[in-house]
């Protein structure tokens, strides 16, 4: 599970360490690689291998025609890579993900449960923050899903 969150840099070539706990989730489950896609947000989702692979499967048994379905596909599948940490931990985001998420140097790692996401900085903290009307409007949604 991807708990907590980071602030790390990315260098001119695209390398951003992988926070420590979450290399620690990929050893726990024998994997030295994530799956790093764009998503609907400005930013990056990483998956391991067994979380991604469970996610295309659930993906693969939806109507293939639905008009959300098929731009879910085109968002996420189209732009899964699969990215080796290094032995410094280190991964390399590809160019075409760093542009989508626009990550420049300061980035956070956000952890979300069975993914985590990857942002530039300044796209975080403007996304995070939230207004008090836009906070009640989530915690009328959430308790509609019983949270």
């Amino acid at each position: 599970m991807f708990r907590g969150r980071y602030e790390h840099t990315i260098d001119a070539k695209g390398r951003t360490s992988l926070p420590a706990r979450y290399r620690d989730v990929l050893g726990s489950l024998g994997e030295k690689r994530i799956i790093l896609t764009s998503a609907l947000d400005p930013c990056l989702v990483a998956y391991t291998a067994p979380e991604w692979h469970a996610f295309e499967e659930r993906l693969a048994k939806m109507p293939q025609f639905d008009r959300a379905v098929q731009k879910l596909k085109r968002i996420y599948v189209s732009g899964a890579v699969e990215c080796d940490v290094d032995e410094s931990g280190r991964i390399l985001v590809p160019p075409t993900l760093r542009e989508h998420a626009a990550l420049t140097k300061d980035v956070v790692w956000a952890g979300s449960g069975k993914y985590a996401e990857l942002w530039d900085k300044a796209s975080w903290k403007k996304h995070f923050d939230t207004t008090e009307d836009e906070r009640a409007d989530i915690a009328k949604r959430l308790a509609e899903l019983g949270l």
